[in-house]
């Protein structure tokens, strides 16, 4: 059965497309072809996510960090920072430059070895080496040499040719290499390094602290060295006669080439000595550094090594600098780090001059040469998760003035003192010839509250202003105390997570309004509105709560004559009839119920200042639910889905799980608060099922008082929503509508009656609603949705708000003229159209409240809707309406209101005949989870609609400008990026791109204009892409450059005394040693890969094309000298033909003149 319905379904939607108008009747000529688009990764901002290594390259200035998922980022002077990967996830265990070569080499966690180029622009991968039967523990390249020492786990040593990526046939066994000075296996290799005079001998160290020193061309070992402790790093003296180690136990040793039996020192540099006489243990020292000063002492660095005795003691470096020790404690874990120094001679004075520390989650660098080794500040954007980052929201081609607004107010207050003087010590690479034409802003919003200004218009992020909000709040009390205080606290059947919720403050949806400048933010049951200043004010900050409930109440009338077909409409609210169902919107409660209304959050009261930038104009509170049973405290009130936002208007919309709330925030007043279902009226499609039967119930008595009798209109229409002195609103007698006094907080409401009026009905009973959006055949069809497997027979409980907009459209068929309404999509595919009638500019608009009203239009898709959009009759975007910003205080406010325009008093769209389809002004794209659709407006006639997926679902889509154009552009959740022409909703662009394999991309996933999207990669990093392919072919020029070639510092001079003593450098031909002459490498131990940016792999290519040129020519010729041999055949036959002919001549006239006896 349900084949056959499938079947069906397919059949009717082939119908429909066929039935549906072609492009051309439109009369909108679309310019966007599948040529614009290529989707591409563009810039990744922020911090490697989980680093593993670390490297810098001293002549070219460059800085490589590799991370556990197998990404490459290299860094050079501000602006130039370049990301690759190994396209799998494997972890960088180490990096090594290939000093001034234009080349790098990573080890990776699955033993392999990969030889990068990054000569060009897009560094690539050469070759590849991987190991098959032994693990890589650990690599070491000599300056200037093209072997690779490769130790392995077994102890091994194998030698590798980087320009070949072959092994050698020289191998230092572990057997070896230990022989008889010791009776087990030494361990894994850990360290590899030549001595810095003599590359012939190689120190290999062992992993359970046993030393050789190798000599490469005898093939022997020339000293073994037996430590007590096991060994974690070694590292040489210049001059190349003694050499230190790190252990374990916290302790450094240094010994002397030609005494092995005894080290020179011992020392364990933050060891305290115990009560008992003996030292206190110590962790273990993971890396030792020992570089030579030309006038000074040497300088000692490690990390770790720091005393047990002390419980969390922060992670540190340490630098010695003779007897002066300094610990320099870090933030987060060390992962690794690296000296910087002069020169990349090892048998030099190194002169080391900064630290690079890499951190998990920062990256530090120290200034050795100044006093008390201060840091360098970090110009990169490595604090974009200095608090989690929990939104991202991203503006390309914003208004010119918007970045040097924030920049002058955001760097007032960066003023960081105690930083090193210095010049930033990473700068090579050289910048992209050529920036963005327009200004990009990123905004990311994080847990503590906090919202960060980026400017993302460059390779580089730079931050502009942060804005700090936990300010505006009241500090969040523990959880004890919270129940000590109010026994009707947050209760145990709370939702996941929220209980003792760490982030209270915690930002998840953003909007910004970039010509008015007015800035909406949504935490889980708060939203703030914020105004920008370039001036200090003194602001008390103004809230509402909100209380957003919809339940089934059937079970508490006590009325025998109930009827379950009929429920409030927007419009008739006022009127509770039997068997209603209601959406409460204030926090009244019975009066047997002595609890207090519970929130998240609670707003600080009386005046504040607040510096120049955003300040706080409304705070909106959603209040925790009373428990369904008693006794249970209170629930989560659901969060909040969806904010929008209306400059032009003064109005604020949001809505959470459960229903919709409207806001003027000029009046600081709420127009409308009700739930989901109670939207629908009497055209609700649903049969809703009791949410959750509450503990209260309506008083029967019929009690004519002020309490008794109060009209949920005021507090649901247009109401102050929170009211902590109202209570609960008691059952009314059923034929009556009666009226309540005011609250004292909205002077101004307006009566049930004229609402009614402006609803002309519209919504109640169904008689004046439209049922649009298709055909008769959607109707089934649309009843699904990812986030409700059910139909229109099932019983519903919730219905979340997914989308709202702001716009001047058409509400009815008959509309000749627009007017100013909000467009509400829900979780189940339903499209709800509401009028706005706002009152004239001017005073008015500040005293005369707004009337919400509904329009009886409604739209169903199949899955939730994710964006609505406008376009005009000549397919143009139509923009939402939006105030400038303006600097005053004072006055802003009155005049805003001045500029406020009604669409009666003026309409917005009104073209001509010639320009109008069937009379149709305005298209409306609407996109869910499943499908795209274009409805012309006043008509509600579906011209296009296209099925997007039937197997995955739609995460985000956005209707984006392209090229003087727009498209509708779609991430679906199985990677694919989509997008489609409009009107006619054409495919344009299906590539496979990015798996939704984590819920963090699907959270901050965000189109923008011009063929821009960004997401969070990872906790740390955003990634900006395009698929606009004018973007992508200027990539490259943006991009900076990473090689620069310049000439590598000459080799020390050796003095006339070292020469001639014999302790001058020595020099080792290492292709004689491990060349052709030392036999091939261990069969099946290593196999080689081709990578795609080698001379090669581009040869091969070349090779390729060549060769079919090659046998098309060669082809070419053979058929040219079979053409030549068929020619030269033809002239013999003809030839032939000829000779037979003149044969057969000669021979008839010979006999035609003979008679019979003449034979």
């Amino acid at each position: 059965m349900s084949k056959m319905k499938k079947t069906l379904n397919r059949v009717l939607t082939k119908f429909e497309q066929l039935k549906a108008p072609p492009n051309a009747d439109c009369g909108v000529e679309e310019t966007l072809r599948t040529d614009h688009f290529q989707v591409c990764k563009t810039v990744r901002y922020g911090f490697p996510y989980e680093p593993t290594s670390v490297a810098f390259d001293p002549v070219q200035h460059l800085l490589a960090i590799g991370t556990k998922s197998g990404s490459l980022r290299i860094l050079g002077r501000p602006g130039v920072d370049i990301h690759c990967s190994h396209g799998t996830e494997v972890a960088v265990i180490q990096i090594l430059f290939l000093i001034n070569e234009g080349a790098l080499v990573t080890v990776c966690s699955d033993d392999s070895i990969h030889l990068w180029n990054y000569r060009q622009k897009r560094p690539e991968i050469v070759h590849t080496l991987k190991f098959q039967r032994e693990r890589i523990t650990y690599c070491h390249l000599p300056f200037q040499s093209k072997w690779l020492y490769v130790g392995t786990e077994r102890g091994n040593v194998h030698m590798a040719n980087i320009e070949t990526f072959t092994l050698s046939g020289y191998v230092i066994n572990w057997n070896k290499a230990i022989e008889l000075s010791r009776k087990t296996h030494p361990g894994p290799v850990v360290s590899l390094t030549d001595c810095p005079i003599d590359p012939n001998k190689l120190l290999i160290g062992f992993e359970t602290g046993t030393i050789v020193l190798w000599d490469l061309k005898s093939k022997t070992a020339e000293c073994r060295y037996n430590l007590p402790e096991a060994l974690r790093s070694v590292s040489w003296h210049h001059e190349g006669k003694q050499f230190m180690c790190s252990h374990t136990d916290g302790s450094i040793t240094t010994y002397n080439i030609k005494h092995p039996q005894k080290p020179v020192s011992v020392m364990m540099p933050h060891a305290q000595m115990g009560k008992d006489g003996k030292l206190n243990p110590c962790k273990p020292i993971t890396k030792v550094e020992w570089k030579s000063v030309r006038n000074g002492e040497p300088l000692i660095i490690f990390s770790g090594g720091m005393s047990y005795d002390r419980a969390g003691r922060t992670p540190s470096i340490t630098v010695m600098n003779g007897k002066s020790t300094t610990a320099l404690e870090m933030e987060h874990n060390i992962v690794d780090f690296v000296v910087l120094c002069e020169t990349p001679w090892q048998n030099d004075f190194q002169e080391p001059y900064a630290i690079v520390v890499l951190l998990q989650y920062d990256l530090v660098v120290v200034d050795l040469t100044s006093p008390n080794y201060p840091c360098f500040e970090n110009p990169y954007p490595m604090d974009i998760h200095e608090s989690p980052v929990t939104a991202c929201q991203y503006y390309a081609n914003c208004p010119p003035d918007l970045i040097p607004a924030f920049y002058s107010v955001g760097s007032s207050r960066q003023k960081r003192s105690g930083f090193s003087e210095k010049s930033w010590p990473i700068n090579g690479g050289e910048w992209g010839t050529s920036t963005c034409s327009y200004p990009e802003i990123f905004i990311t919003g994080h847990a503590d509250g906090s919202l960060k200004f980026w400017d993302a218009s460059s390779v580089t992020l730079q931050v502009l202003y942060k804005l700090k909000t936990a300010k505006i709040f009241e500090k969040p009390k523990k959880r004890e105390e919270s129940r000590s205080e109010n026994r009707d606290s947050v209760g145990e059947n709370q939702k996941e997570g929220s209980e003792s919720d760490p982030d209270p403050f915690a930002v998840y949806l953003i909007h910004l309004c970039t010509e008015s400048r007015i800035l909406c933010f949504a935490g889980a049951t708060h939203l703030v509105l914020c105004r920008f200043s370039k001036q200090e004010l003194n602001v008390e900050v103004q809230s509402l709560e909100f209380s957003i409930i919809y339940h089934d109440i059937l079970d508490e009338m006590e009325s025998p004559d109930i009827d379950n077909h009929y429920r409030p409409c927007l419009g008739v609210v006022a009127q509770i009839q039997s068997g209603s169902r209601e959406s409460y919107s204030s926090n009244a409660s019975d009066h047997s119920s002595k609890s207090d209304p519970w929130t998240a959050v609670k707003v600080r009261s009386g005046s504040r200042k607040y510096s120049a930038g955003y300040y706080p104009d409304l705070v909106c509170v959603l209040q925790w639910l009373d428990s369904k049973e008693p006794g249970e405290g209170k629930e989560h009130p659901g969060n909040i889905t969806f904010i929008s936002m209306n400059s032009s208007y003064g109005l604020l919309a949001f809505g959470n799980e459960s229903g919709l709330a409207i806001v003027d925030y000029i009046q600081k007043t709420c127009l409308l608060n009700l739930g989901t279902p109670d939207l629908y009226g009497s055209m609700d499609p649903y049969n809703r099922g009791p949410r959750s039967p509450r503990n209260k119930r309506f008083p029967t008595d019929g009690s004519g008082t002020e309490d008794g009798a109060r009209s949920p209109t005021n507090d649901q229409i247009n109401g102050v929503c929170i009211s902590p002195t109202c209570s609960k609103p008691k059952r009314p007698p059923p034929p009556e509508l009666r009226r309540s006094k005011p609250n004292r907080r909205l002077q101004k409401v307006q009566s049930v009656a004229s609402i009614e009026e402006a609803s002309n009905g519209s919504f109640s009973g169904g008689g004046g609603g439209s049922f649009s959006g298709g055909d008769k055949t959607d109707t089934a069809s649309f009843s699904r949705s990812r986030s409700s497997s059910m139909s229109s027979l099932d019983n519903v409980s919730k219905e979340a708000i997914q989308s709202l907009v702001f716009s001047d459209s058409y509400t009815g068929k008959t509309d000749s003229f627009t007017c100013p309404c909000l467009w509400v999509g829900t979780s189940l595919g339903s499209v709800i159209v509401i009028v706005l009638n706002l009152p004239p500019p001017g005073q008015q608009r500040l005293d005369q409240p707004v009337i919400v009203s509904p329009s009886g239009t409604m739209f169903r898709l199949k899955g939730a809707i994710l964006t609505m959009s406008f376009l005009d009759c000549y397919g143009v975007l139509i923009p939402s309406m939006s105030d400038q910003w303006r600097d005053n205080p004072d006055k802003e406010k009155e005049k805003k209101n001045f500029r406020q325009n009604t669409v009666s008093q003026k309409p917005k769209i009104s073209p001509t005949s010639s320009t109008e389809i069937n009379g149709d002004k305005q298209f409306v794209v609407i996109c869910s989870e499943k499908q795209a659709r274009v409805i012309s407006l006043p008509s509600q006639q579906c011209p296009y609609k296209t099925r997007i997926t039937d197997s995955s679902f739609v995460v985000r889509a956005d209707v984006v400008t392209l090229r003087d154009s727009v498209c509708l552009a779609c991430y679906v959740a199985n990677g694919r990026i989509m997008a489609f022409s409009l009107p006619s909703l054409k495919p344009l662009l299906d590539i496979d791109f990015l798996p939704l394999n984590d819920v963090r991309i699907a959270r901050t996933f965000c189109f923008s204009r011009n063929g821009h999207a960004s997401y969070l990669c990872s906790a740390t990093e955003i990634q900006k892409i395009t698929f606009s392919a004018d973007m992508s072919d200027n990539l490259n020029e943006m991009l900076g450059e990473l090689f620069k070639p310049c000439e590598t510092p000459e080799p020390p001079k050796q003095g006339f005394f070292k020469n001639w003593f014999g302790s001058g450098q020595s020099t080792l031909d290492r292709e004689e040693l491990f060349g052709e002459a030392s036999g091939k490498g261990p069969r099946g131990l290593a196999t080689k890969l081709q990578g795609k940016g080698g001379m090669q792999y581009v040869q091969s290519q070349a090779a390729t094309g060549n060769s079919e040129v090659a046998k098309a020519h060669r082809g070419f010729i053979e058929r040219g000298e079979k053409l030549g041999e068929l020619g030269e055949r033809s002239e013999q036959m003809r030839e032939h033909a000829e000779n037979f002919a003149s044969d057969s001549r000669a021979l008839m006239l010979k006999y035609k003149n003979k008679k019979w006896y003449q034979w």
